[in-house]
């Protein structure tokens, strides 16, 4: 079974940066594609962006375009999303999904099969 563990979350004020990291456990971690999803209360599970399995494609929501960058590591079964200039908007838990599917525009969750706890972010002055 596949296992995601998401970190890198916490409370910034807006414009500052947050990394996330999703590490994946077991084995053949470059023949999945990676997404990042997030969750605000009282939202819809959003689609943030994701990236395929050797790196050569990522996607982004167009709410983020821009601002966060992902990256994977295969040789530290990590995947990462760098987030820049955060705003109060972006304030919701974010959870990383492994998919046997390829990444693709628009980031929809129902080609992940495999997710992680989540991990909260949270933009506030």
């Amino acid at each position: 079974q596949l296992q995601l563990e998401e970190s890198g979350g916490g409370l910034v004020q807006p414009g500052e940066s947050l990394r996330l990291s999703c590490l994946v456990s077991k084995y053949n971690f470059d023949y999945y594609d990676i997404g990042w999803f997030r969750q605000a209360p009282g939202k819809e599970r959003e689609g943030v962006s994701c990236i395929s399995r050797r790196g050569g494609k990522t996607n982004y929501a167009d709410s983020v375009k821009g601002r966060f960058t992902i990256l994977r590591d295969n040789a530290k079964d990590t995947v990462f999303l760098q987030m820049n200039n955060l705003k109060p908007e972006d304030t919701a838990v974010y959870y990383c999904a492994a998919s046997d599917y390829y990444c693709s525009a628009p980031v929809r969750a129902h080609i992940y099969g495999y997710w992680g706890q989540g991990t909260q972010v949270t933009v506030s002055s």
